[in-house]
């Protein structure tokens, strides 16, 4: 089930680009391309839920066992000292996308990050370069 308007839905289907990092039958994961810091990523649940609200159960447990998966990756290969899971309901939330996600935000000894950020394009060498690290 998805939302042909939806970009992750597109990104689920491989018609849009992304950087994949992680995968499994029910979820995908993939670098945020407006990263907060090194090794910022997303994981979705490959079936469309516009929010926490319309989520299934099964898929919210799948989405939350493949964050947590993701978390242990960003620690052991990038060094994050800290890791945020961040998962907005809403606009007023600061839910941009209208597809269930959960940011997984690598945290490192005196950052810059204060939530919420500002999103902002990264560079894509790098996010390409970060991606290879946690494949």
């Amino acid at each position: 089930m998805s939302d042909q308007d939806c970009i992750f839905c597109q990104i689920v289907a491989g018609e849009l680009p992304s950087q994949r990092v992680d995968e499994d039958e029910r979820t995908l994961a993939f670098m945020d391309i407006s990263p907060a810091t090194r090794g910022h990523a997303l994981v979705v649940p490959r079936r469309h839920a516009r929010d926490l609200f319309e989520i299934s159960a099964e898929d919210l447990q799948a989405t939350v066992l493949a964050a947590q998966r993701l978390a242990r990756r960003v620690h052991e290969r990038l060094g994050a000292e800290g890791v945020n899971l961040l998962n907005s309901r809403g606009q007023v939330a600061w839910q941009t996308v209208f597809h269930f996600h959960v940011h997984v935000i690598p945290r490192y000894h005196n950052d810059p990050l204060r939530l919420p950020w500002t999103p902002a394009p990264g560079d894509p060498d790098e996010i390409a370069a970060t991606a290879d690290l946690l494949r």
